[in-house]
């Protein structure tokens, strides 16, 4: 009894010693090898190097239209804030004198006409009559003399009729190019003179950044000629073109720059102050993609894969950047390999640490 007894406890303790070897395993800790995780690596690369500095917007097209003759206004179409197509009719002239002076214009040009005919063929029947010596040369002369006058008579004629219809063409006003209206001058009903204001005008499509830089980066500017005007809401538009002006202010010595931007419409006004990056060489930077960054709250970090697999999380500090890529300053080396998706790293490192 007592040997049967013993035999079936050992043979319990061995099943039972089995199965707590056989669980073992489950509760190890293996090191990850984290193959499943995309990953890419630092490179420096060479890229212009900039100098930001702070400017202005203006509106490249922006003027005052004014009156090119003296009557009264019969008609206004646009008001502050209005948008005018280009070449749309603003504003209009009573055009009565004008009309008048155009038809008395064609009157005398027909008279001249008429005068001209006359006088070629006069001048043609003299010419025959003195080829037959019938005439003397002094009446030849005479006749050339005239037709000569009757040829000044319809030029003049033509002249005064061009006058007369580029002043009745004043008598209406239009746009001379897309843009909003920014103050009317005048009413309708009201004569005005020569030249006085009637309307101004600014266009949003032609616009340009206006910037004020140190004598000390003139040279790398000037020698160059590209910048970057950066709007706020993160767009950066390449300039169309740089000019810079020849000479400095004489109090704080810095040089106007003026950086044309491609014809758009880019949703900011004249006015506004933007950053204008301006190229002044190349440079090195080390670049990781932008998507591996993790912000949370002050902290600036990225997950990084080392050669045996294993994941961690380091803090870096950041600089420049665009849409795609973002420059390392500090916390990485050069062939580092950060994991592009940081979610996907968060996990694989918590699963590291049970």
């Amino acid at each position: 009894m007592g040997i049967n007894y013993q035999i079936n406890f050992l043979s319990m303790l061995s099943k039972a010693l089995l199965r707590i070897v056989w669980f073992i395993p489950l509760f190890l800790t293996y090191p990850s090898t984290a193959s499943s995780l995309e990953v890419e690596a630092a490179k420096y690369i060479t890229l212009p190097r900039e100098r930001i500095f702070d400017g202005v917007i203006e509106a490249v097209h922006r003027s005052t239209v004014s009156a090119q003759l003296m009557g009264r206004i019969i008609e206004i179409n646009y008001d502050v804030d209005d948008f005018v197509p280009k070449g749309a009719v603003i504003l209009q002239f009573r055009g009565s004198e004008q009309k008048a002076r155009s038809s008395q214009a064609e009157a005398v040009l027909r008279e001249a006409r008429a005068r001209r005919k006359e006088a070629e063929d006069e001048h043609q029947r003299i010419k025959d009559i003195y080829k037959k010596k019938l005439i003397s040369r002094a009446e030849l002369d005479k006749a050339e003399a005239s037709l000569k006058a009757t040829k000044a008579r319809l030029d003049a004629a033509e002249a005064g009729l061009d006058e007369a219809r580029v002043q009745a063409g004043y008598t209406v006003v239009r746009a001379p190019y897309s843009g909003y209206v920014l103050q009317r001058h005048v009413e309708v009903g009201e004569t005005v003179n020569v030249g006085q204001p009637l309307m101004t005008g600014v266009s949003l499509e032609a616009l340009r950044a206006t910037v004020n830089i140190p004598q000390a980066f003139v040279k790398d500017v000037r020698e160059n000629k590209k910048a970057i005007v950066m709007l706020a809401d993160g767009r950066r538009v390449d300039s169309k073109s740089v000019r810079v002006f020849p000479f400095a202010d004489e109090k704080s010595h810095a040089f106007k720059v003026r950086v044309n931007l491609p014809e758009e419409d880019y949703g900011v006004y004249p006015g506004t102050f933007v950053k204008v990056a301006f190229v002044t060489g190349d440079v090195g930077r080390l670049l990781i993609p932008a998507a591996a960054v993790v912000h949370r709250s002050e902290l600036t970090a990225v997950y990084i894969l080392n050669k045996k697999g294993r994941v961690s999380f380091r803090q870096v500090r950041t600089g420049w950047r665009n849409d795609d890529l973002i420059e390392i300053h500090s916390g990485l080396d050069e062939n580092e390999m950060v994991a592009l998706d940081p979610i996907a790293a968060g996990i694989e490192l918590k699963q590291q640490g049970r």
